[in-house]
């Protein structure tokens, strides 16, 4: 199976603004703008699947027909640290201490988003597509390609806390899953 991952495009929301899982739009414009260059990268016809948060979502409707959400695919959950400025919150360096097993803001730890993201991976790799494309978050698509290459959650999850992320909004990751 060939998954096309895309990143959702630049939410409205200001710079140093830590939104995890909080459900933020993209503006209009930045959609209609993107979308041309998008589809003209992406195979036409392929099954759409993708995180139901609306930055995903919008996107999503515009490049399937039907796409199917799944919860899976969500960002990180933050908890109390949703929606406060990075320079505000309290707590990050615990958090650097033990990226995978700590939950930022009583939210979700690395490695419990890690085990749901293989699960979706599994479960997704039973269906038996030829291809599908999947448009979510960086952190899911960081942890995909880490399940790709065969890591189980623990590792998928050590993996995407250690390395730094640079993906950018509207990027394409294309996986090549046996």
């Amino acid at each position: 199976m060939r998954l096309h991952l895309i990143r959702h495009l630049a939410p409205d929301i200001a710079k140093g603004i830590c939104y995890g899982r909080s459900d933020l739009a993209v503006p209009p414009d930045v959609l209609v703008h993107a979308l041309p260059a998008l589809r003209a990268q992406l195979p036409a016809g392929l099954p759409v699947i993708s995180s139901p948060l609306q930055r995903c979502a919008s996107l999503a409707r515009a490049l399937g027909a039907a796409p199917r959400f799944d919860p899976r695919l969500v960002e990180l959950d933050f908890g109390d640290w949703e929606l406060r400025a990075w320079d505000d919150i309290g707590g990050v360096d615990a958090w650097a201490a033990d990226v995978v097993h700590y939950r930022p803001g009583g939210g979700e730890s690395v490695a419990a988003m890690a085990q749901r993201i293989s699960d979706f991976y599994d479960a997704l790799m039973r269906e038996n597509l030829p291809a599908a494309i999947v448009v979510c978050h960086a952190g899911a698509m960081r942890l995909l390609a880490a399940r790709q290459r065969g890591l189980a959650p623990e590792s998928m999850a050590r993996e995407a806390a250690e390395r730094p992320h640079a993906i950018g909004y509207g990027e394409i990751m294309v996986l090549d899953c046996v």
